[in-house]
């Protein structure tokens, strides 16, 4: 099959059939799709780990998950497309399977900036 039809055929799949694909491949062939995200994470972590305190407080990475859009949901697609790079299509599908993560593993600032935006959007937003 041509690589061209594949990549036609993964857009057509919604984020969380993209999320069970992955773990379907990672198992099939044993091998970590993410294996460099963790070693990049961990770094800032440690670092951040590494003043004390409470581990909530020191959490360094967040998951922007959106739990509901509100009664406008066309801005917060829209949001959900400026902030992630995702299509439309894509965009809609996060929308509507709510509650579901826009992003993960996204540093303390930029969570709150999305969580701010998807807000002013009307969505309802948490940080995780």
């Amino acid at each position: 099959m041509p690589v061209d039809k594949i990549v036609e055929e993964l857009n057509k799949l919604s984020v969380l059939e993209l999320v069970e694909l992955k773990k379907s491949l990672e198992e099939a062939w044993d091998v970590s799709a993410a294996a460099a995200a963790p070693v990049m994470v961990a770094a800032p972590a440690a670092g951040g780990g590494g003043g004390g305190g409470g581990e909530q407080e020191e959490q360094s990475s967040f998951d922007v998950v959106l739990t509901g859009t509100g009664d406008k949901k066309i801005q917060v697609i829209k949001v959900i497309r400026e902030l992630t790079g995702l299509g439309l299509k894509e965009a809609k599908a996060v929308a509507d399977e709510a509650p579901a993560p826009v992003k993960e593993g996204a540093a303390k600032d930029e969570a709150e900036q999305m969580k701010a935006k998807l807000e002013e959007a009307g969505a309802t937003v948490e940080l995780k």
